[in-house]
C-alpha cells in the first residue's frame, strides 16, 4: 500500500491484531509501470547494442556464409578489431598427443593364474604317480598323456622318465613357472599399443580388498614369445641347469597361458581426467585473414568463426556488455519474478512445463543450428519453435509470463552463441508476437487466427532482415514463405497439443471455462432442479463477479465460472439455506451449533464433489475461499445466548481467506447478492453505503489480507455492484407490500451477518434467512 492509504488502513483495522494485516498490506510493495518500462527500456536498449556490435561483418552478411572452404574468395577480410579463439585442430592434436603418452592399464587374471597353477599341479601329481608304476618310458608317456589329455612334444616324458633327476626337475620346473605367473605373462593389445603410450603402462593388482598399482616398461614384461628365453635363463641359474635347461620349455609349454589382459574400463577412468587446455590462437587489428583470389581453407573458416561468435570491441567490450545485459535480464526477472510475472505462485506442474518448454527450445536451437541445411541469407531461427514455446505457457498459465519468456529464450540462446543477431531479432519477434496474440482468446478457431497474426510478424521481421542484410532478390521468396510458414504451424501445433496438456495440467484455460459456463452442464441443471434458489443466487453472483474482475483487469470468466459452482455443496442438504426455503424453516428445530455445522460443511462438500468433477483448481480455490475463514455470527450470538461461553472456531468457515482477485470478488459478489435481498426499494445510494459497510467488514476481518487487492480495486469493485444491482432491482416489479416492521429490526443474511431494515422494510417471506 501507499502512504496515501495508511490513514483508511488505521481507520477500518484500528491497532491490536489487526495492525499484523497492516505489516502484511504494507510489505507488498509495488512496482511502478514507470519502472518496470524504464526496466524493460534499458533491457531492450542494452542487446540492441549487443546486436548492433555483434556477429556480422562490415556488410551485415554473416561472415561464414559469404565464405566457404575449398573455394576461391572473392574478397579480402581485414581484422577491424582483436579477437582470440581456439584454435580446433591444435587442441585436438594436443588431447591427441596428452592421450598417446597416457600409459595403457594392464590388469592380473586370478581366474587364468588359478587355472595354469591348476593344470600344471595335476600333472606333477601323475607323473610322480606314474613314475612308480610304469614299467618303460614308452607306457609312462602313454599314460600321462591320455589321463590329462595333453599332448607333449616329441619325446619330452621319455626324457623326464629316464633323468635319474625326475622329482628335481619338476619341483625346479613349478618354481619357474610360478615366478613366471607372480611377474604376469600379458596379453598385449595391439589398437591398446597404437594409441596409448607404447613403452610404459600400468599394472593392477588386486589384493584382497586392495588394488596395487605399479608402472612396468612394456619391452620388459613377459609375453609368450619370451617365454622361452625366460625359462632359460631361470634355468641357468640351478644346479641341475643342463637336464632343466632341455626339459624345462617343452614340459611347460602346454600349460602356459596369458594371465595379464588390458582393461579397457580402467583405462577408460584414466582417459577420462585427461583435460587438455585449449590452444588459444589471436588475431590482431588489422591482420589479413582472407586474400581475395586464394581458396578458403578450413583454418581460415574457423578463424571467420571466432568474428561470428565475438563482440567488435577490446576485449573487455565483449565481457561487459555480456554481463550488462545478464544483470539486466536478472533485474527484470527480479523485479516481476515469481509471483509478480504470473500474478500468483506457479504450481509444480507449471513449473514442470517452463522448465520443459526451455529444455525443449535449447535442444532445438542447438539441433537445428548443427544439423540444419545451409539456409544461405535466411536466419536459423526460422526453424525454431519459439512461438510454441511462448504460445503454450501463454495460454496456460500467463500471457505476461509469456512474454518474459519471449524475451528470456532467444537472448539466452544469443548471449550462448548460438545464434547470430539476425536469428535473434527474428525469435524475439516470434516470442512477442506469440506472448500477445492470444490476450483475449475464448474459442480453440482463435489460436488459428494467432497462428496467422504470428506469420504476419514474422513475415515483417524477415523482410526487414533480408533488406537489412542486402540480400539478393533470390533470397525473398523462400525466406518470406518460411517465415509464415513457422508462424501458421505454430498455431497449428498449439492447437493439436492444447488438449492434452489441459487434461493433464488441469489448467483453467479460456477455452475450459467457456465450456464450464455452459449452463446446460449436468452438474449446473442438477443444481437448478434440487435447489433452484441456490441457482437463482449463483447466477446473479456470476454476474457480479465477472463485470466487478473484468474492471479490475482480472480473469472474469473465471470468476464466473468459480461463482456459478461456489455453492454446489448446497445440493447435498438444499433445505437447510434461506434460498431455497418456503415458508419453513428447518434451523427453527435444531441448535444453532448443529446450524453452523450444515453451513460449514457446504464449502467441504463443494470441494470435494468440484474434484469428482476434475474442476481446474483455481475455480477449486474460489469453492474453498468463498466464505474464507469468517464467522457465522447469526448462529454463533445465538449459541452464546443459549450456552454461554462457546468455541469461536466451531462456528467459523472451515476456508482460508481468498489468495487471488478473482476468489476475493466472488466472496465480496456472493455477501452482497444475499445481503442486498433484505433491502426494500434499494435506492443507489442504500445500496452504496450498504455495499461498503460489507466490504469494510470483510476487510476487518482480515478476509481481504492475502488477495492482493488494492483499495483502487475495491473502490471499483464497489462501484460495478451498486451499478448491477441498481440495474438489477430498477427493473423488478414491485408487489404489494406486506405488513410493514419497526425500523432496526435485525434480519440474519445468508453469510451469518447481519441486516438492519429501514422504516417500513418487509421482512424475508420466510420470516428468518439463514445460508
Amino acid at each position: 500500500m501507499t502512504t496515501k492509504n495508511r490513514p483508511l488502513i488505521e481507520r477500518l483495522t484500528g491497532s491490536g491484531a489487526n495492525s499484523l494485516n497492516i505489516a502484511r498490506w504494507l510489505s507488498k510493495i509495488r512496482i511502478k509501470p514507470e519502472a518496470v518500462v524504464a526496466c524493460l527500456a534499458s533491457f531492450l536498449v542494452s542487446v540492441a547494442a549487443l546486436l548492433v556490435s555483434s556477429r556480422q561483418n562490415d556488410n551485415g552478411l554473416p561472415l561464414t556464409s559469404e565464405f566457404e572452404a575449398g573455394k576461391v574468395a572473392e574478397r579480402d577480410f581485414i581484422a577491424d578489431y582483436p579477437v582470440s579463439y581456439v584454435d580446433g585442430a591444435a587442441t585436438r592434436r594436443a588431447l591427441e598427443d596428452a592421450v598417446s603418452k597416457l600409459p595403457a592399464v594392464f590388469i592380473f587374471d586370478e581366474n587364468e593364474t588359478a587355472r595354469v597353477v591348476r593344470d600344471w599341479n595335476a600333472f606333477a601329481q601323475i607323473s610322480r604317480r606314474y613314475f612308480e608304476v610304469s614299467p618303460d618310458a614308452e607306457t609312462f608317456r602313454t599314460s600321462v598323456e591320455e589321463e590329462l589329455g595333453v599332448t607333449f612334444q616329441g619325446s619330452t616324458l621319455e626324457a623326464l622318465y629316464h633323468t635319474e633327476e625326475r622329482d628335481l626337475v619338476l619341483k625346479e620346473t613349478d618354481t619357474i613357472l610360478e615366478e613366471a605367473l607372480k611377474l604376469g605373462i600379458f596379453k598385449t593389445d595391439a589398437d591398446a599399443a597404437l594409441r596409448y603410450n607404447s613403452r610404459e603402462g600400468d599394472l593392477l593388482h588386486i589384493v584382497g580388498t586392495r588394488t596395487e598399482r605399479e608402472r612396468v616398461q612394456l619391452d620388459r614384461v613377459l609375453t609368450l614369445d619370451k617365454m622361452d628365453a625366460y625359462i632359460r635363463r631361470e634355468a641357468a641359474g640351478s644346479a641341475i641347469n643342463r637336464t632343466l635347461n632341455l626339459l624345462a620349455v617343452p614340459l611347460l609349454e602346454p600349460f602356459l597361458r596369458e594371465n595379464v589382459f588390458f582393461s579397457s574400463e580402467d583405462t577408460a577412468l584414466s582417459l577420462a581426467q585427461i583435460r587438455a587446455e585449449p590452444v588459444m590462437r589471436r588475431i590482431e587489428r588489422g591482420e589479413r585473414v582472407i586474400r581475395k583470389g586464394f581458396i578458403v581453407s578450413s583454418e581460415d573458416i574457423e578463424k571467420l568463426s571466432a568474428f561470428s561468435g565475438e563482440t567488435r570491441g577490446d576485449e573487455a567490450l565483449p565481457f561487459l556488455g555480456r554481463l550488462l545485459t545478464r544483470i539486466l535480464l536478472a533485474v527484470f526477472i527480479v523485479l516481476w519474478g515469481g509471483r509478480r510475472i504470473a500474478g500468483r505462485p506457479l504450481r509444480l506442474s507449471e513449473i514442470y512445463l517452463l522448465s520443459g518448454l526451455c529444455a525443449f527450445y535449447f535442444i532445438c536451437v542447438a539441433v537445428f543450428q548443427n544439423l540444419a541445411p545451409n539456409l544461405g541469407m535466411l536466419p536459423v531461427s526460422v526453424l525454431f519453435p519459439t512461438a510454441i514455446c511462448v504460445l503454450v505457457p501463454s495460454f496456460l498459465i500467463r500471457h505476461r509470463l509469456a512474454l518474459v519468456l519471449a524475451v528470456a529464450l532467444p537472448l539466452g540462446a544469443f548471449l550462448s552463441g548460438a545464434i547470430d543477431g539476425s536469428a535473434f531479432v527474428f525469435a524475439l519477434a516470434s516470442g512477442i508476437a506469440a506472448s500477445l496474440v492470444l490476450h483475449n482468446a475464448q474459442k480453440r478457431i482463435d489460436l488459428v487466427k494467432a497462428g496467422f497474426q504470428i506469420a504476419l510478424t514474422q513475415l515483417a521481421a524477415m523482410l526487414a532482415l533480408l533488406l537489412s542484410n542486402h540480400a539478393p532478390l533470390a533470397a525473398y521468396p523462400p525466406g518470406l514463405f518460411w517465415g509464415a510458414f513457422n508462424g501458421v504451424a505454430s498455431g497449428m501445433f498449439v492447437l493439436g497439443i492444447l488438449p492434452l496438456l489441459e487434461n493433464l495440467m488441469n489448467a483453467a484455460t479460456s477455452f475450459r471455462l467457456v465450456e464450464l459456463s455452459d449452463v446446460n452442464a449436468p452438474t449446473l441443471k442438477r443444481l437448478f432442479t434440487v435447489a433452484p434458489g441456490t441457482y437463482s443466487h449463483s447466477m446473479m453472483v456470476a454476474n457480479l463477479a465477472e463485470a466487478a474482475v473484468q474492471e479490475i483487469g482480472g480473469n472474469a470468466l473465471l470468476a464466473r465460472v468459480g461463482a456459478y459452482y461456489h455453492d454446489i455443496g448446497k445440493m447435498e442438504q438444499p433445505d437447510y439455506f434461506v434460498e431455497n426455503q418456503g415458508g419453513y424453516n428447518k434451523h427453527d428445530e435444531i441448535s444453532p451449533r448443529l446450524s453452523a455445522t450444515i453451513l460449514r460443511s457446504h464449502v467441504k462438500i463443494g470441494v470435494e464433489k468440484a474434484t469428482a468433477l476434475g474442476l481446474p483448481r483455481e475455480v477449486i480455490d474460489i469453492i474453498a475461499e468463498h466464505h474464507g475463514n469468517s464467522l457465522i455470527r447469526w448462529f454463533y450470538d445465538a449459541a452464546v445466548k443459549r450456552e454461554g461461553a462457546v468455541n469461536r472456531e466451531d462456528f467459523c468457515y472451515p476456508g482460508n481467506p481468498p489468495r487471488t482477485r478473482e476468489s476475493a470478488v466472488v466472496m465480496l459478489a456472493d455477501v452482497t447478492e444475499a445481503a442486498a435481498r433484505t433491502l426494500e426499494k434499494p435506492s443507489v445510494s442504500r445500496l452504496e453505503k450498504f455495499i461498503t459497510e460489507l466490504i469494510e467488514g470483510k476487510f476487518a476481518g482480515g478476509q481481504l489480507s492475502e488477495s492482493d487487492m488494492t483499495f483502487r480495486d475495491l473502490e471499483q469493485v464497489k462501484q460495478t455492484f451498486v451499478r448491477v444491482l441498481a440495474g438489477y432491482y430498477h427493473s423488478r416489479i414491485e408487489y404489494p407490500r406486506g405488513p410493514e416492521t419497526p425500523a432496526g429490526t435485525v434480519f440474519p443474511t445468508a453469510n451469518g451477518t447481519a441486516a438492519v431494515s429501514a422504516q417500513g422494510a418487509v421482512p424475508p417471506p420466510n420470516g428468518d434467512r439463514h445460508e
